[in-house]
């Protein structure tokens, strides 16, 4: 039986900027590689979030004004379903806002808090200086990937562009290792967070295309929730992915650890 994966993309109309869209063309794709349909919803402003609908929920980023006109959507109307979801390991990827939003409040510069989902226990604090530039992660738990002959996948490329600094709470892992640029705060070497099956990153540029190990790590993962922990994504190829990759990587000696 051919086999379908259900992506949902969350408020695509309002954040919409750094091409965070590559990432739903990149699960596309390498669904496609393996001939499984990839089929995307939409969902936004006053729309209920149905968890059972979907196999993978992206929620990415945009400029602030955007990210507070959804707020009061995504944790009032939203909220209570995607924390169960969240418990009940769905699978997500949230980029930048996307992330702080998961998390358990954003505090302005100016010292307003404002109080987000609180379906990971993390949280952001604003500076004034803005984290700016291209970057390399490690990521252990990609050891082994579906993407055959991945260029060291354990090695993830982004770009970030974010002035707040996140911090990781009990219960949550950091994604990846800091090699270059700044990460979760530019302090303590850690990007993104893992909470179950909850995936985040400040990389944009977008994320996913540059890096199928983890690309194929997250469709691996949610039709293993639909279709059982003994469902195994086959190889695929990745040679256009992996000569990005080692562009990149020969590039990187610009790089440093801010």
């Amino acid at each position: 039986m051919k086999q379908s994966l259900r992506i949902c993309h969350l408020y695509s109309d309002l954040l919409n900027l750094y091409g965070d869209r590559g990432n739903i063309l990149a699960l596309m794709y390498r669904a496609g590689l393996r001939g499984i349909d990839a089929n995307v919803y939409t969902l936004t402003i006053g729309e209920r979030f149905e968890a059972d609908r979907y196999d993978i929920v992206f929620f990415g980023g945009g400029q602030d004004a955007e990210q507070n006109i959804i707020r009061r959507d995504w944790v009032g109307v939203k909220g209570d379903a995607v924390k169960a979801a969240v418990e009940n390991d769905k699978v997500f990827l949230c980029v930048c806002g996307g992330y702080q939003m998961m998390g358990k409040y954003y505090r302005e510069f100016e010292g307003e808090q404002i109080d987000c989902l609180g379906a990971i226990n993390v949280h952001t604090v604003a500076q004034k200086k803005r984290l700016i530039g291209n970057t390399v992660y490690r990521c252990d738990f990609l050891n082994e990937s579906p993407a055959k002959e991945v260029f060291e996948p354990q090695k993830l490329y982004g770009f970030e562009n974010h002035s707040g600094r996140t911090f990781l709470g009990e219960g949550v892992k950091p994604l990846a290792k800091v090699l270059a640029g700044s990460g979760n705060n530019g302090e303590d070497g850690t990007e993104g967070a893992v909470f179950r099956n909850v995936y985040c990153t400040y990389s944009h540029g977008s994320f996913l295309p540059k890096n199928p190990g983890i690309t194929d790590h997250l469709i691996e993962k949610a039709l293993k929730n639909r279709l059982g922990e003994e469902y195994c994504l086959e190889p695929a190829e990745c040679k256009t992915e992996n000569i990005a990759r080692k562009q990149i990587e020969t590039c990187k000696k610009g790089l440093t650890r801010a």
